[in-house]
């Protein structure tokens, strides 16, 4: 089972899949604008303060369970609010699939990230249970999105190890993307995109000198 796209919480993780094969020939418009058909959610844990005096035990809230209305349709668009992770994932499996999305900023951060970059994701050929990775994702490989990083690839670890091979360049102790550079394989970790400042930092606005991602609040065009 191989699924295309998860969306996650300000984090914000679009999952997709594969099953009976069907030739495609046209383009699959997965969001409708009007309501998330074609997917269903999944949300981990709501953050717990754990020096707080109150001693509740948390549970995920799991699959199609939203109470705090994590996604919401809002002009014609998912909106993500990031107050629990989790992600939206498509109802079908899909296979050589070019994903075209759009995404922007909004303002508000929530704990434990309110002084973070604002941080989301697109996590690509999906597999095993809801959850598996940090109780939130799939195993996966993620197109990132995060301020400063969008365009990193992390390979998400589930039951297994998901393996891409790159051709990468050495700075420091990271890998970045170079298409000159040497093939290696990943089973874990993060493979930076090639223009991520070196001196990147996790505060919320952060901007490299060499960011192609627009400022919050405006739209970004992501292709996988």
């Amino acid at each position: 089972m191989l699924r295309c796209i998860t969306i996650a919480g300000s984090l914000f993780a679009l999952c997709a899949s594969m099953a009976v094969a069907e030739p495609v020939t046209k383009p699959i418009t997965l969001f409708n604008g009007k309501d998330l058909t074609n997917f269903y959610t999944y949300l981990g844990k709501p953050y717990f303060d754990k020096n707080s005096k109150d001693k509740r035990v948390v549970k995920p809230y799991g699959k199609n369970n939203d109470p705090d209305k994590v996604f919401t349709v809002v002009d014609g668009a998912i909106r993500v609010s990031g107050e629990v992770f989790g992600c939206f994932t498509t109802e079908k499996e899909y296979e050589n699939y070019h994903l075209v999305t759009e995404f922007k900023w909004g303002t508000k951060t929530w704990p434990p990230r309110v002084n973070n970059t604002m941080d989301s994701g697109i996590l690509l050929h999906c597999v095993g249970a809801d959850g598996a990775a940090g109780g939130n994702w799939m195993e996966s490989i993620e197109c990132q999105m995060i301020e400063g990083g969008t365009g990193d690839f992390i390979l998400v670890g589930g039951k297994g190890r998901p393996k891409l091979t790159a051709t990468v360049k050495q700075i420091g102790k990271q890998w970045y993307f170079d298409p000159k550079g040497e093939a290696k394989e990943f089973t874990g970790g993060r493979i930076n995109w090639f223009g991520r400042d070196p001196d990147w930092k996790d505060v919320k606005g952060f901007r490299g000198k060499n960011d192609v991602e627009k400022v919050a609040g405006e739209w970004n065009k992501l292709e996988c």
